[in-house]
């Protein structure tokens, strides 16, 4: 048992909505064709409760990549297409915007002794522009562009934990798969109308691939109102999926976040996290190995409303205070979520 007694509700909250202060997408998306496009939901590891028993977990999350970005600066459309792509000596492609909106649902069993399992299903809406070069190979074309938009399932994730290695249960591993369940076959139109075009591998509901989870976490508390918590979690992919393109395979990741939380007050309880995410380029025929990949830190504030003592409403927002992404990306400004948790 953790040492200090709190309110009622608060006290089943602190082990039950850990996971939910954990569960910001670290690994949100940085950029059209990045490695991942979808959230890396953390909701589908689970790992910060020790309560017995069964939770449903919803979440919605929105954001609009409309930020051009190379390196750790912005950078004008125009001077985007000034710019070759490394990895083949053309012009690099200029992006305008990619918005996202994602509703998460997340089942999940505890034993409450030492292991549990979670499923999370993500439904994805998706909606992409690229702005194309001219025929001079420099200034940016939207006639020479295209537009997209998918709506579907995206890739599910099942995740077990084991956290049986101390009396507090307060520490634990974590190890599952994401399932090539999203579709990778979508094709768009060009600009002009003339042309199907294969949507980028980044930019699909699935990545095609299975890959691995593997992660640890660890909380606690530091006095009779704060707590905090750990967790590092690593991903890779473990095979390729074949695209009209050629073989594609996402790069490996790792998110590592740290938060606290303050339960002075009775009605709501104030979350704050830092969040970090590293991702390698993306590999194989299909893939965009120069404008994937980097590394970003988000600054996430956030709050959980207990509305029973089974149930709980939450809103975090992650704003960016470090971003450093390989060639030239698209990245968002903010990532907003709402939830809700229910435990039975």
């Amino acid at each position: 048992m953790l040492p200090f007694k709190t309110n009622t509700i608060m006290k089943q909250l602190t082990k039950l909505t850990l996971a939910l202060a954990a569960a910001l997408p670290s690994s949100a998306v940085f950029a059209c064709a990045s490695c991942g496009c979808t959230l890396n939901s953390d909701f589908g590891a689970q790992g910060l409760s020790s309560a017995s028993g069964w939770s449903l977990d919803v979440r919605y999350d929105t954001l609009n990549q409309n930020e051009l970005r190379s390196g750790t600066g912005t950078i004008s459309a125009t001077d985007a297409a000034n710019t070759a792509n490394a990895s083949n000596g053309g012009p690099a492609e200029v992006e305008k915007f990619t918005n996202n909106q994602y509703l998460t649902a997340t089942l999940d069993y505890n034993d409450g002794n030492a292991w549990g399992v979670s499923v999370s299903l993500p439904y994805i809406n998706r909606s992409h522009s690229t702005l194309g070069v001219g025929g001079d190979g420099i200034s940016p074309d939207p006639t020479t562009g295209y537009d997209s938009s998918a709506s579907g399932m995206g890739d599910v994730r099942v995740t077990g934990r084991y956290y049986g290695f101390t009396d507090n249960k307060n520490f634990g591993i974590q190890m599952g798969l994401k399932l090539p369940t999203g579709n990778t076959k979508q094709k768009s139109i060009a600009a002009d109308g003339s042309t199907s075009i294969d949507v980028d591998p980044g930019l699909q509901l699935g990545t095609g691939t299975t890959d691995v989870i593997i992660g640890a976490y660890y909380f606690d508390n530091l006095n009779q109102n704060w707590d905090y918590f750990v967790q590092a979690q690593f991903q890779s992919a473990l095979d390729s999926s074949s695209m009209a393109a050629g073989s594609y395979r996402p790069g490996d990741s790792v998110n590592l976040t740290g938060g606290m939380r303050y339960h002075g007050f009775e009605s709501f309880t104030p979350t704050m996290q830092i969040n970090a995410r590293y991702v390698n380029a993306d590999s194989g025929a299909a893939a965009d190995t120069y404008a994937t990949g980097g590394t970003l830190v988000y600054f996430t504030p956030g709050v959980i409303v207990p509305v029973t003592s089974t149930v709980s409403v939450y809103s975090n927002l992650q704003i960016p205070i470090y971003q450093n992404v390989n060639g030239i990306q698209v990245a968002p400004t903010s990532i907003f979520s709402i939830g809700a948790r229910v435990s039975f």
